[in-house]
């Protein structure tokens, strides 16, 4: 539990892969109620294990960089 503990700076720019990674999970929850947008939950389910990926990767580099 203390890799949760430890704590990092995060630029605005740093932040952009985590925002659409929570951002396109909305949306995926917003497809379960709307048919009009199950076309295209593929879409949004990529942009979520992209973004995803993307971020836990920033996240891990990050606080390998300043916690040695």
């Amino acid at each position: 539990m203390g890799f949760l503990s430890k704590k990092t700076t995060w630029s605005n720019a740093e932040f952009i892969p985590l925002k659409l990674c929570i951002a396109s999970a909305y949306v995926l929850i917003g497809t379960y109620f709307s048919t009009y947008i199950l076309a295209y939950k593929a879409i949004f389910f990529g942009i979520f294990g992209v973004t995803v990926a993307l971020s836990m990767y920033l996240w891990v580099t990050k606080m390998k960089k300043q916690n040695p």
